[in-house]
């Protein structure tokens, strides 16, 4: 089920809304256990099979944990446990994810051709592992009690809001939440306003670029063009961040609906002046999460160059990885790992001396040719459209086709570059302040247009529902 449907809007939002409220607050389990099962029902809509993929993995987290602490209590380390219980998680998401993936490589790198079946991805597997491997950590290294109620444990791992898409929620950031919180009218006030302004985004914003970026790869012949292709880039670009950063503010806004607070996912990553702040920007919940699971227990940068050349490079070919399951997404990962060992160790310096404008100009062409890579296929179509986008294919600058689509989405485009800045965010934070009801207002016709939307046009799905 996807936040931007009216099954979600109209049926089933209100009616989950409904039946939480008309629990007393003070029955916080019973409330709890509703979500849960809300939680489930949601999950299951689409692919009702991995619900129990998603349970079994809420069981073995939850009772791992307890075992681990025992363990430790016990005078152990708890090191067998942690190390079992990492491999059992790992290899769900790599069975499901990967088979096919890996399957596939064997064939072409051995010229052989064994049979195998595709298996379907769990909708928001790399999600929900994640969150069970941050609690797994946590829990080993005495950062979090294990917790004691499936129950509690089971909602934090299924929650619905940022279930299939994010952000990453760590189990220490609303442990305390799971067992005491508090709504009022304010606070579901600002979660319905921060949604709707989420759904506008994605259905305003991210879909028709999205059909843009379609239009532009669907060209052939004398259609294709230099300038064209570069439309293209511009709009996967806006496209991939209101599509994301959308649903990150619906799933955070869901979450204040029913008294939980999430951290922010993004922070305006586009008027970003290097690749290292742009990571510090961009999908944040995914960055931190390698940072302190990943990158810090291998050293980080504290045991010399080489050492954290080495440590950035299976940090990334990892992110990439964890992406999506071909080469593409691998080579994304390692174009990213290779630029920021240059800002650091080259031209960082430089960089920094550099004015503004070119160094965000530099920061955007790096980001938008590694979408190129994100967006493909397979790592020979990248290529071959970065090759046609940097005057290497034989193309016209420019054509009829050019004209075409600049006339038709000059508007669109312009809109989704000024809606990626800060300006429209602090203008409306502004304009809220001195008339309120007014910006309720807008809010509100944000929202009926994106209905209006829904009811007459087709949409395409989150994009990172498929990782």
């Amino acid at each position: 089920m996807l936040f931007s449907s009216i099954t979600f809007i109209f049926y089933f939002l209100p009616l989950v809304i409904c039946g939480y409220f008309i629990i007393p607050e003070k029955y916080l389990r019973i409330r709890n256990g509703f979500l849960l099962l809300a939680s489930l029902i949601f999950y299951s809509w689409g692919e009702p099979v991995y619900v129990f993929l998603m349970i079994y993995s809420a069981f073995f987290n939850y009772f791992m944990a307890l075992e681990i602490k025992k363990e430790q209590k016990r005078g152990g380390s708890g090191k067998r446990n942690l190390a079992f219980t990492i491999g059992v998680n790992l290899f769900i998401l790599g069975f499901f994810k990967y088979f096919g993936f890996l399957m596939e490589t064997v064939n072409g790198v051995f010229g052989v051709n064994i049979h195998y079946t595709a298996l379907a991805l769990p909708i928001g597997i790399s999600f929900y592992t994640f969150q069970a491997l941050s609690y797994i950590f946590d829990v080993y290294s005495g950062k979090v009690s294990a917790q004691r109620s499936f129950l509690k444990f089971a909602l934090y791992l299924s929650f619905f809001p940022q279930l299939i898409a994010g952000p990453i929620v760590k189990y220490r950031d609303i442990e305390k939440q799971l067992s005491e919180r508090t709504t009022s009218v304010d606070t579901i006030g600002q979660g319905a306003i921060r949604f709707m302004l989420g759904l506008g985004k994605k259905v305003l914003l991210a879909n028709n670029l999205g059909a843009l970026h379609t239009a532009v790869l669907a060209l052939s012949g004398d259609e294709v063009s230099v300038a064209t292709y570069w439309m293209g880039i511009v709009a996967y670009t806006l496209q991939i961040y209101f599509d994301f950063s959308g649903y990150s503010d619906m799933a955070i806004g869901l979450g204040k609906i029913f008294g939980f607070t999430f951290n922010e996912n993004f922070d305006h990553p586009y008027i970003s002046k290097s690749v290292t702040e742009f990571w510090r920007r961009w999908h944040i919940s995914l960055s931190s999460w390698f940072r302190e699971y990943l990158y810090y227990p291998l050293g980080g940068n504290r045991k010399g160059v080489s050492r954290h050349i080495i440590n950035l490079f299976i940090v990334w070919a990892l992110t990439g990885l964890w992406h999506g399951a071909s080469w593409n997404f691998v080579f994304w990962g390692i174009y990213y790992c290779i630029v920021l060992i240059l800002e650091k160790y080259a031209y960082g310096r430089f960089l920094e001396k550099a004015p503004g404008i070119l160094r965000h100009i530099y920061a955007m062409l790096i980001v938008m040719v590694g979408w190129v890579f994100f967006s493909s296929t397979s790592l020979p179509a990248a290529f071959e459209y970065l090759k046609t986008a940097f005057f290497l294919g034989g193309k016209d600058i420019a054509n009829m086709t050019t004209l075409f689509f600049l006339r038709t989405n000059l508007m669109l485009l312009a809109t989704g570059v000024l809606m990626s800045t800060k300006a429209p965010i602090n203008w409306f934070r502004k304009f809220r302040k001195r008339f309120p009801l007014a910006s309720l207002l807008i809010v509100y016709f944000i929202m009926l247009l994106s209905v209006a939307y829904l009811v007459y046009s087709s949409f395409n799905p989150f994009l990172y529902f498929r990782f």
